[in-house]
């Protein structure tokens, strides 16, 4: 028998390798013919939210699509504020749920589509004829527009037996947006004289160079200008040479980088939005900074763009390349004056500043820990963020080597509470590197369902980072200052360390640097020997982060 839910099953998993879920009524049928009849993997996520959450940490960490599986009703709400970050962060995955009966909704069906919907996100629902046609346009529309999306199976459905399952054409890839138009070719042009004559051009690049596979292509456009290289957050480690790169750009950025940013004369943006905190709330560039864009969104994504170019960044990125040829008489690579990048020192100025162990009252300093946990991480290692005052302390500290090894699951919706399930979605995708999840004590307790998940799926490779300062940090810091009452922003200090035990982790209790050394000796044992390691930083709320304490600046 080829029920309706096989046919999604099987055409599902000729594209997509892990699917990540929680059972229920409106999925049972379609995980059962899932695990009996493809050779797709699964893992068992314990929140329904968790389980949007891994498929989206699985993508950002490896570029692959992943799929989600829960059941109808409460069980899809659940998941809604974890698709609504997919969809803030334009992460493609594919969302299986049950859905009420073509009969009409019974008590305790919702409007699903409605709730997609706004959220930002599309539903398609299967019908007794179109299974398998159904669940590639999903694969499709996800990837072509690079969003989540839902493919809903009414109950009644489910196991209707509709016959063999067709071979269907698989979901077809937009073609990258070439910089071929005119007027696009006429920007390029203006664009590379200008960086010609640019005494001190700067290149920052963003995901969505990443996303385009752009990085030598931009590595080559920096040495053929002698620019100097800057990253958002989550386009760490792009450029190819990092003696000329000033780090992460805006609140994460190390004052002298910051400082050195403003005196650029033209900017070239690749791939990043500019959104409020990369532009230090407008103060990243100096007021005569020539700035330029190279995104596929339709227009500027920021008033400070003077110049623009819609197209996909790494072809852009090449045709600015070739373009420059055409001017090298007027490079300033091509007279006796030396490329502004060869003058500077960016590793030294990228240096944060380190605090002392123990701040005032008499708790660790995040800095110092998030330092000394640089020293002692596994190189191969990928971070997962969860949201949350904390996550300038990994941005400043912890260096990483690829896009992909830095993975913030919330920030984008400014959400807390999606740390511990990122870990299985980044587990599966790098199956050899260790997890290292940094999150909050706040965040941390709030996802606490799946710090089971974290730990049999990275068991023996995994490392979380709780920095656990009795309190909900970036409220204290916005309007506990303010003079607001501080009870409902305060936390009964958890012990992370006894949680993670109780799931069959390490837990270390660290008050001191000398408590973290138990990663070094961690990191030297076999990891069929180890556990999963839970530190339990207790860190001062005292030490606010640069990025916050400009937020702090603009609301006040």
């Amino acid at each position: 028998m080829s029920i309706v839910s096989t046919h999604v099953a099987r055409t599902l998993a000729q594209h997509v390798q892990h699917v990540f879920g929680l059972m229920g009524n409106g999925n049972a049928y379609f995980l059962d013919a899932l695990l009996r009849g493809t050779d797709a993997s699964y893992t068992a996520i314990r929140h329904e939210a968790g389980a949007v959450v891994a498929a989206d940490a699985h993508f950002r960490t490896s570029g692959r699509l992943a799929a989600a599986t829960t059941t109808y009703g409460a069980g899809f709400t659940n998941t809604l504020t974890a698709l609504a970050e997919a969809a803030q962060a334009r992460v493609p995955l594919v969302l299986v749920v049950g859905d009420e009966p073509t009969s009409g909704p019974r008590p305790w069906d919702v409007d699903q589509i409605a709730l997609s919907s706004a959220v930002g996100v599309r539903t398609y629902t299967v019908g007794r004829i179109d299974a398998a046609a159904a669940t590639v346009t999903a694969i499709e529309h996800a990837l072509s527009y690079r969003v989540p999306v839902v493919l809903a199976i009414p109950y009644d459905v489910a196991r209707l037996d509709i016959g063999p399952v067709p071979e269907v054409p698989g979901p077809g890839r937009p073609e990258p947006m070439a910089p071929s138009a005119d007027f696009t070719r006429a920007a390029i042009s203006h664009l590379a004289a200008d960086l010609s004559a640019a005494e001190r051009p700067l290149l920052l690049a963003g995901r969505g160079a990443w996303l385009a596979d752009a990085g030598r292509a931009l590595g080559e456009l920096a040495a053929a200008t002698g620019a100097v290289t800057a990253t958002t957050a989550l386009g760490r480690g792009i450029f190819p040479e990092d003696r000329y790169d000033l780090g992460v750009a805006g609140g994460f950025g190390a004052p002298g980088a910051m400082e050195l940013v403003r005196e650029a004369d033209v900017a070239l943006v690749v791939g990043a939005d500019l959104n409020q905190f990369t532009l230090r709330f407008g103060e990243l560039f100096h007021p005569v900074t020539t700035v330029w864009q190279v995104d596929t969104a339709p227009a500027a994504t920021h008033a400070r763009v003077g110049g623009f170019v819609r197209a996909d960044a790494r072809l852009s990125v090449e045709a600015i390349t070739r373009a420059l040829s055409q001017n090298r008489d007027q490079s300033v690579n091509q007279g006796a004056t030396v490329p502004w990048r060869e003058t500077i020192d960016a590793p030294g100025l990228r240096t944060h500043a380190v605090g002392p162990e123990l701040a005032a009252d008499g708790r660790l300093d995040p800095r110092a820990a998030a330092a000394r946990l640089a020293e002692l991480l596994p190189e191969d290692r990928v971070v997962v963020s969860d949201g949350g005052h904390f996550i300038a302390w990994a941005n400043k500290y912890w260096p990483i080597t690829d896009p992909h090894r830095m993975a913030m699951v919330g920030t984008a919706f400014q959400s807390i509470g999606l740390g511990w399930p990122s870990v299985p979605g980044a587990a599966r995708a790098n199956p050899t590197s260790t997890i290292v999840l940094t999150t909050g004590d706040g965040g941390g307790v709030m996802a606490l369902a799946d710090l089971e998940s974290a730990v049999r799926s990275a068991a023996g490779r995994g490392v979380a980072v709780i920095w656990n300062d009795a309190a909900y940090g970036a409220e204290v810091n916005l309007y506990g200052r303010k003079g607001l009452v501080q009870d409902p922003m305060l936390i009964p200090e958890m012990d992370f360390a006894a949680l993670g035990t109780a799931a069959g982790a390490e837990g270390v209790v660290v008050r001191s640097l000398a408590d973290l050394d138990r990663v070094a000796s961690w990191a030297r044992e076999a990891p069929e020997d180890r556990r999963y390691l839970v530190l339990d930083l207790r860190i001062s709320g005292t030490v606010i982060a640069p990025y916050q304490e400009e937020v702090i600046r603009v609301n006040s």
